[in-house]
């Protein structure tokens, strides 16, 4: 048994482990230990020092005050990039010529506005996914001006914070990052009295917008202090509004509660699935409304379902590593999978992180000859971090070890600290949207059960955050083949059943170009389903939803790799849920129809425990 398997089994848990340590765990004498002789305590960062204390305790506190973000990170890249620019004279010149060019522009655009009015062609137009400025009130006098001046500005730091000679391309993106947001708090959309569509709401309905705007400011105060969800979440209860699919807990130890759903179909196929969402969030994203439920589909498809509900941990977990999750997670949903339906292969199901999981433990289990899975699936997840979008800008060693000394104090992530990281990834739709929307028109926008999802996060161990962060961002150890489970390497290309794996347009999670590279590491047939919509909404795509839309071409284990570019320009567009697509293909890799299996296996010692969804899902 692995050092830190030993760990996890003695916590108090106040529910019994049900399931002993997987077999595939090393045991003690196989285990590297953590230091040698030689190496001095202070190199741990499980074994701080009374000096290291001090400085953890001073970064923990300082981390509350800048929502985790490292200074000294945003520092070098500020210097890195400040430094470089004043040594380019050249840069500089081409900066001030730009700057010249661009009020002209802005200066030519006033005098034709004013004699042409909408009429006018802009210098400057909004990015794509720009929508501060749709409304058709910018087009008018002075709105256009304040418009056109606020994109004038944001296109020349643009051009001031990319293409410096010696800045490091990680610092780039983090200055032009930085440069956006401090420009994007002082948009004239953000403002009162420059924002058209503010000032008509309030001139029509004599201030009573901004009435209403303050009583949700209020509230929404009031819930955060209070640390309760936003208000609207009260209408999806889970277990009465969501995740609803009938089934059984059959199985629950330290880490999961299984899940198995009843049956709807006479006949189903004898291979069952198992879904392994994320551990960042509950896993009835993949269960919400009947109507939009993924297990839903997939059990009136004629699919045996199980589904991993995850704990949400709490201090005394701070040690849980990425090899429990292993362990405890998957390997033993396996286990107790064989016992209800034995001498059958899996069809294993892994979303965002939970598909890093799933990759990680199907690599491992073909590494060891365990042939129990019979296909792999893969929702927007990463198996090779290099392209893994916004969220690589702060992943150095500078902010790593300023979040392990925050993470270390209490012990775990909190969900207000991971749901902030990614509100300032997103600020435009995320945070001035909703200042606009809620507090300046007052208008809130209706709750619906994806959003109420999204507000029922989890924590994230220390330990494990860190081993993610570190190997898997940090270093792309699975991707190089040297990512370690239970002691010894393993790689993505020992997989060998067949890979289905979803990416989403507008993911700023797990980016489609991300999640595309599995085609260059598996070697064996890879179906890539490029989906519209974002991480979330594009996964939750139920047949019937409108202006839905996918791409999927299969590379078999004989063919040859294409780009993602020219994967988009020759792969024609489907109209549609990809939903079907999924189904058709856990068909086609399973066996004849047969009877439903039965729930749970009382035999076996796996009678049911309670009904879904269960009681970890409702642990805060």
């Amino acid at each position: 048994m692995s050092q830190t398997a030993r760990s996890t089994l003695s916590l108090v848990s106040p529910e019994p482990v049900d399931h002993p340590v997987a077999p595939h765990s090393p045991d003690a004498a196989g285990t590297p230990p953590r230091h040698s002789p030689e190496t001095p305590p202070t190199a741990s960062p499980d074994r701080p020092t009374v000096f290291d204390m001090i400085d953890r305790s001073l970064h923990a506190s300082a981390a509350h005050l800048t929502m985790g973000l490292s200074p000294a990170a945003l520092a070098g890249a500020y210097l890195d990039w400040a430094a470089h620019v004043s040594f380019s004279p050249g840069k500089q010149l081409e900066l001030m010529t730009e700057a010249g060019r661009k009020a002209t522009a802005l200066a030519d655009y006033a005098g034709r506005a004013l004699m042409e009015g909408e009429k006018a062609e802009r210098p400057v137009a909004p990015l794509p996914q720009d929508y501060r400025f749709a409304e058709a009130s910018w087009r008018q006098w002075p709105y256009n001006m304040l418009e056109q001046s606020f994109l004038t500005v944001q296109d020349w730091w643009q051009d001031a914070t990319t293409g410096v000679h010696g800045v490091t391309h990680q610092h780039e993106r983090m200055a032009e990052f930085c440069a956006r947001q401090i420009l994007d708090a002082f948009a004239p959309s953000n403002m009162l009295l420059t924002n058209p569509e503010v000032v008509r709401r309030t001139f029509n309905e004599g201030g009573m917008n901004l009435v209403r705007g303050f009583q949700n400011f209020l509230e929404d105060a009031h819930r955060t202090a209070a640390h309760r969800p936003p208000p609207g979440t009260e209408d999806f209860k889970v277990g009465e509004d969501v995740a609803v699919t009938p089934g059984k807990v059959v199985f629950r130890n330290h880490l999961i509660e299984l899940i198995q759903y009843s049956p709807t179909t006479e006949t189903v196929t004898p291979e069952p699935i198992l879904i392994i969402p994320a551990w960042i969030m509950k896993y009835y994203i993949l269960d919400l409304s009947p109507h939009n439920s993924l297990i839903r589909y997939l059990v009136g498809q004629g699919h045996t379902v199980f589904a991993i509900s995850w704990r949400n941990p709490g201090a005394e977990d701070r040690d849980l590593g990425m090899d429990d999750y292993v362990t405890m997670g998957p390997l033993a949903a396996l286990d107790a999978i064989g016992k209800i339906v034995p001498e059958r292969k899996v069809h294993a199901v892994g979303y965002c992180l939970g598909g890093t999981l799933l990759s990680i433990t199907a690599a491992a289990m073909a590494r060891d000859n365990d042939d129990r899975l019979a296909s792999v699936v893969m929702f927007a997840a990463q198996t090779d971090f290099t392209e893994a979008g916004e969220l690589t800008l702060f992943i150095n060693e500078s902010q790593l070890c300023f979040l392990e000394d925050m993470m270390w104090e209490s012990g775990y992530l909190d969900s207000t600290q991971m749901a902030g990281a990614f509100q300032i990834l997103r600020s435009n739709d995320l945070i001035w949207s909703k200042v606009v929307r809620e507090y300046m028109l007052g208008e809130r926008a209706p709750m619906i059960d994806l959003m109420a999802w999204n507000a029922d996060a989890t924590r994230m161990p220390y330990r494990m955050h860190r081993e993610y962060l570190r190997h898997l961002f940090l270093d792309n150890d699975l991707a190089k083949g040297r990512y370690m489970v239970f002691g010894r390497p393993v790689a993505v290309g020992d997989i060998r059943v067949p890979i289905f794996a979803v990416g989403t347009e507008h993911d700023h999670v797990a980016p489609w170009h991300s999640a595309y590279k599995i085609n260059l590491l598996a070697d064996t047939d890879v179906t890539f389903v490029l989906t519209s919509g974002g991480h979330n909404a594009g996964i939750v795509s139920e047949p019937g939803h409108k202006h839905r839309h996918y791409r999927i071409r299969t590379k078999t284990e004989t063919g040859h790799y294409i780009d993602p570019d020219k994967f988009v320009a020759e792969t024609p567009v489907k109209e549609g849920s990809w939903w079907p697509e999924l189904s058709e293909f856990l068909t086609v890799h399973s066996g004849e129809p047969v009877a439903p299996p039965s729930m749970g296996a009382p035999a076996a010692g796996l009678a049911p425990v309670c009904d879904a969804p269960g009681t970890y899902v409702l642990m805060r």
